[in-house]
């Protein structure tokens, strides 16, 4: 069995991987929004997470960067609560450096876990979302059958994966960030049309659905801020400047403060007009 914390659109779609796949999946919603319910139907729901814990051979940690601490720390409390010993799997995009100090504290409370790091959207039948998984057990995870979700095993130490989710995500969403200030940029200083069309030479698919882009983008952009930062962590750690992505997270810290922000990334994608994108990125 398998207990997802927490069901957002990720989770929720990782979950019916699984269940494609023939696992039981469980989580809970308590305490959680009406789109977070939404988002969780259809999956077997339990009343709180001291059960989902208690009932799970497997949990999966997967919720905002910025919460990956406490989320883990609530796991904990749940497994001494129940007497539970599953095996936890950290799927959330933070610092090699962060997810071997999870590790640490799970191991200390007598529980194994596993890093882990997707790359791609929330995965559907026949998707190639790709999951990394690194660690001791990270066999158990990636043996688990599923419908749309890939799995490669990088390593038999937490760090490896999120080492691979850091590196990717600093271009995909490091160039969302690009986008964004230079065509916020644009609008400003009245020349928005030129750029679009100058852009379109060399970037002709991308031009065609950056309305949208930028709009999800923003929908998103809270939870980005903190991902910038580990980004930027894990740069430093290994030496480099993290100048570059502790800009990107005030980008997108000054994103989260437009009205576009409040958007749910499910009604943003419906957005196509670019000029209205970006004047509700007006602060």
């Amino acid at each position: 069995m398998i207990g997802i914390v927490s069901p957002g659109a990720m989770g929720a779609a990782l979950g019916r991987s699984w269940e494609a796949g023939g696992a039981g999946v469980v989580t809970t919603v308590e305490g959680r929004s009406d789109r977070t319910r939404g988002l969780a139907s259809g999956l077997s729901l339990l009343p709180t997470l001291a059960d989902v814990v208690a009932t799970s051979t497997v949990v999966v940690s997967i919720c905002p960067p910025g919460e990956a601490e406490a989320c883990l720390e609530s796991i904990l409390g749940a497994a001494a609560k129940t007497g539970a010993t599953p095996l936890l799997a950290d799927l959330n995009a933070i610092s090699p450096d962060l997810v071997r100090t999870l590790a640490a504290r799970a191991a200390a409370a007598g529980l194994d876990l596993v890093d882990g790091a997707i790359s791609g959207g929330p995965p559907v039948p026949g998707s190639d979302t790709t999951v990394y998984l690194s660690g001791a057990r990270a066999d158990e995870i990636a043996v688990l059958d599923t419908d749309g979700l890939r799995r490669r095993v990088v390593g038999d130490q937490p760090g490896t994966a999120s080492a691979v989710k850091m590196c990717t995500a600093a271009i995909y969403k490091g160039t969302n960030a690009l986008w964004t200030q230079s065509l916020r940029a644009a609008a400003e200083l009245g020349v928005l049309e030129e750029v679009v069309d100058d852009l379109r030479v060399a970037y002709p698919d991308q031009v065609d659905r950056t309305a949208t882009r930028l709009a999800v983008t923003a929908s998103k952009s809270g939870r980005f801020v903190e991902e910038m930062r580990q980004i930027a962590a894990t740069q430093a750690s290994v030496g480099l400047t993290p100048t570059l992505y502790d800009a990107m997270a005030e980008v997108f810290l000054d994103v989260s403060r437009t009205s576009l922000a409040g958007a749910t990334p499910e009604s943003a994608a419906q957005l196509t007009d670019l000029a209205g994108v970006l004047r509700a990125l007006r602060r």
